[in-house]
């Protein structure tokens, strides 16, 4: 049986499901879930990320957390930790970029988390030389100094919507209209955890929730805080929630998010803002556009570099990447780097307080 009709059937017996829910079952169930089944990246797959366009990315991002590092004394031992590793790309550029920082690459315990058993195979080979530990939770992570990364991994968690009604919110769930599933609202009722938000909506506007990304930024907030280390968490979305983003991938195309769950991927934009207030203790910077985050670190003079060795398609293929990476009207303004680290220090290079 699909999963769409396991969820149409548990929907007739007790009632529409909320967004989260649908979310969850859809990305995360054990044997039907996207990511579950598939390994998602790449022409083959569904979506591209910034470090499968190109080994600058992961370079630059190494090379912040190094610095941080370094800034912060150098503690050893400490955890080097990736939400959400893919293929294991990202954390491989960066071992590579800080293999000649000294002491970086003997202080460094490598811990990934990862739900998906096929993308933790293929991490697995990526990465075999820097024997990486898995868990399956920030709180798994070892207690100490903790620089972490998460690209691309709080677009992915199950999320909330509420449409607000007056001074409450009528939640949009996941229903049946017949035998197929539909976007329905539930009656009107508080929800005070956005009490704040009713001081810049109005009636019928929609706003995105996610609990679990503030529960985990409060977790790696509170770690930084007490042990010290850094995150850079890069993803697409903006310092407030606010609309309708919740969007479906397959092949490299938008498709209807309630047809074939599980064949898709499901993403919705960032709320930033939940993000900053959920790490204190820990400070945060700026919300800074991607593109101007690589720029500071010198991705422009690293292309340059790079280029000098190439010709022909390769060549078109290096700059067309680095314009994905940067321009405005690619990833360089949607996606958005925030920082995290202990409020007597200094910010991650590339970054503002």
């Amino acid at each position: 049986m699909s999963l769409a009709r396991d969820l149409a059937a548990r929907i007739a017996a007790a009632g529409p499901i909320t967004l989260a829910d649908y979310m969850g079952q859809a990305l995360l169930h054990p044997t039907k879930g996207y990511y579950s089944t598939r390994d998602p990246l790449g022409a083959a797959g569904d979506f591209t990320t910034a470090p499968e366009i190109s080994q600058m990315f992961g370079e630059l991002v190494g090379l912040s957390l190094a610095q941080s590092w370094l800034d912060q004394g150098a503690p050893a031992p400490f955890t080097l930790a990736e939400l959400g590793p893919g293929r294991g790309t990202l954390m491989a550029d960066i071992l590579r970029a800080t293999a000649r920082v000294p002491g970086f690459a003997a202080a460094a315990q490598v811990v990934l988390i990862e739900a998906s058993p096929v993308l933790k195979a293929r991490q697995g080979e990526m990465l075999h030389d820097a024997e990486p530990a898995w868990v399956n939770s920030v709180p798994d992570l070892p207690e100490g100094p903790l620089w972490l990364v998460a690209n691309e991994f709080f677009d992915a968690l199950p999320v909330r919507q509420f449409q607000r009604d007056g001074a409450g919110w009528r939640e949009r769930c996941v229903g049946l209209q017949g035998e197929e599933l539909t976007f329905g609202l539930s009656p009107v009722g508080p929800q005070p955890a956005l009490d704040h938000r009713l001081e810049d909506t109005r009636d019928g506007d929609l706003v995105e929730w996610c609990a679990p990304a503030s529960a985990i930024t409060s977790e790696i907030g509170a770690r930084i805080a007490t042990h010290g280390g850094a995150a850079l968490i890069i993803d697409y979305g903006d310092w407030r929630s606010l609309g309708d983003t919740l969007q479906a991938l397959r092949g490299h195309a938008a498709t209807d998010p309630l047809t074939d769950p599980g064949s898709a991927d499901l993403t919705t934009h960032v709320d930033f803002e939940a993000l900053a207030r959920a790490a204190a203790p820990a400070a945060h910077t700026r919300l800074t556009p991607q593109g101007l985050f690589l720029e500071r670190l010198g991705i422009t003079e690293r292309a340059r570099a790079l280029a000098s060795h190439m010709e022909g398609d390769r060549l078109t293929s290096h700059i067309a990447a680095h314009e994905r990476l940067t321009h405005p009207d690619e990833m360089g303004t949607l996606f958005k780097v925030l920082g995290l680290y202990p409020a007597q220090a200094s910010p991650p290079p590339g970054l503002e307080p």
